[in-house]
């Protein structure tokens, strides 16, 4: 095997526990948006990011809450450049539940990783609701909102 096909299998191998008790059937399938977020998010491609989201996607992102694809991607352009440059934001599911057979709800934990840093601090630990729709057989997310932990 060669070495971009070993680093390929590693990082597959990294990803799949990403999914915790939901790696099969339509709920995994639905938890790939998040995951995508969340890869394009560390590659700090705001236009990947925005394109996880529907046309009319909400993300509200501290105090901002952005109401399109447009909104999100100009955000996150100028934020990964300033306040957001280098960030991660591992999340582990909670629950994934599937609400109709082309919607579901995804809640997880997680938090702002500093660039540099291994982990969130407390004050950037929070919960996520990530309402997702099944669009032209892709998941696509709705909405995502962040509640901290600790109030």
């Amino acid at each position: 095997m060669s070495s971009k096909a070993a680093t390929l299998v590693s990082q597959a191998k990294q990803w799949a526990g990403n999914y915790g008790p939901y790696s099969n059937g339509e709920e995994g399938a639905a938890y790939t948006a998040p995951l995508r977020v969340r890869a394009a998010w560390e590659s700090q491609d705001a236009d990947a990011v925005a394109g996880m989201f529907t046309q009319n996607g909400s993300l509200l992102l501290g105090d901002e809450q952005l109401t399109s694809r447009e909104e999100i991607r100009d955000h996150l352009k100028k934020a990964f450049q300033g306040r957001y440059r280098g960030t991660r934001i591992p999340e582990e599911p909670l629950e994934v539940r599937l609400l109709a057979p082309d919607v579901a709800l995804a809640v997880t934990q997680g938090g702002l990783v500093a660039e540099g840093a291994s982990t969130w601090t407390p004050e950037n630990e929070y919960r996520a609701m990530w309402v997702l729709a099944k669009r032209d057989g892709d998941w696509q997310v709705v909405c995502r909102q962040t509640s901290p932990v600790k109030g």
